[in-house]
């Protein structure tokens, strides 16, 4: 897997939740703060994202939007004032159980909205780096893979098809990936845009994401990058954040925990996978990091269910 798809697939718990749903009327809807990620594009109408630390923002037809740290926002028909629209929002679950709000013909809005549960204990500096809402507008030309996601999505939801159930968690998947490729094509000064951009750190990246359990050194991996070990150190830990030893630590033991959460394969075998010599090695590793050991932390995430709480994005 490449660096973005496993930022993305380290945090995921469960199932994601999606829907495509019309408004009509004057309405506001209020979404707490939540552990996790949504997003959300306008498919007719518009209507104004209120979150909890920002400026509104307006999303026209086509514009597309994602809450990467589960912020608490309100969504409504209408720019108001942001204190008078929390006094007169309805909570998510109370408006979806008292709606009618499958798609109808009438609808002035209507919204493609999905959301994923995340670990935050796991989060990838990528997912760390995201602005706390990113915004997409529709334009003539852009964001062409995006695009075609989001149709294939909403003809998804439009009606029951045969192998929905495996198709829709993957549209979602392309929507989360797309819509982090074109935030990262945007704001080319940021860190990651910058790490995944540059040769050497790339490289370095993309080796280490494929082979975790490699018997990496900071000599064999600049030779993989083809630049002297000073130069990869100096590179990797300006754009990345960390050296180049010290995150492929910190992705072995992410890795494990998303195994423990994941699959039933045992310590020993994880051990295995990741780059631990012996059991006993990666326990101590993974409780230095997560402060739990790996026994009580798949009891802990085995406990936690799909997301079916009706988060929109």
């Amino acid at each position: 897997m490449d660096v973005v798809s496993d930022a993305i697939s380290a945090v995921r718990l469960g199932h994601p939740s999606f829907r495509r749903v019309g408004m009509r009327g004057s309405w506001c809807v209020r979404l707490d703060p939540y552990h996790g990620a949504g997003v959300g594009v306008v498919m007719k109408g518009g209507c104004w994202l209120l979150p909890d630390d920002g400026t509104p923002v307006h999303l026209g037809v086509g514009d597309a939007v994602m809450l990467p740290h589960g912020t608490g926002y309100l969504i409504t028909d209408s720019p108001v004032d942001p204190v008078a629209a929390a006094r007169k929002a309805v909570p998510l679950e109370q408006w979806l159980a008292e709606t009618d709000w499958p798609v109808r013909p009438d609808d002035d809005t209507e919204l493609l909205c999905g959301s994923y549960r995340l670990d935050n204990s796991s989060r990838h500096p990528l997912m760390e780096e995201l602005p706390q809402v990113v915004r997409l507008v529709n334009r003539m030309g852009s964001h062409l893979e995006l695009r075609a996601a989001i149709d294939l999505l909403a003809g998804e939801l439009d009606q029951t098809r045969p192998g929905s159930s495996v198709a829709l968690p993957g549209l979602l998947d392309l929507l989360f990936v797309y819509m982090i490729r074109s935030w990262m094509a945007e704001d080319t000064d940021g860190a990651w845009p910058r790490a995944l951009s540059d040769p050497v750190t790339a490289t370095a990246l993309r080796a280490l994401h494929a082979e975790p359990a490699a018997p990496w050194t900071n000599e064999s991996l600049a030779a993989t990058a083809r630049v002297s070990r000073p130069t990869l150190a100096r590179r990797f830990t300006t754009l990345v954040g960390r050296p180049p030893m010290a995150y492929l630590t910190w992705w072995r033991l992410t890795l494990a925990a998303t195994l423990l959460r994941d699959t039933s394969e045992t310590v020993s075998a994880i051990a295995d996978r990741v780059g631990y010599g012996t059991p006993y090695a990666l326990s101590h590793a993974f409780e230095r990091q997560f402060g739990t050991t790996p026994g009580r932390y798949r009891a802990t995430t085995a406990n936690r269910s799909p997301t079916t709480d009706g988060s929109a994005g």
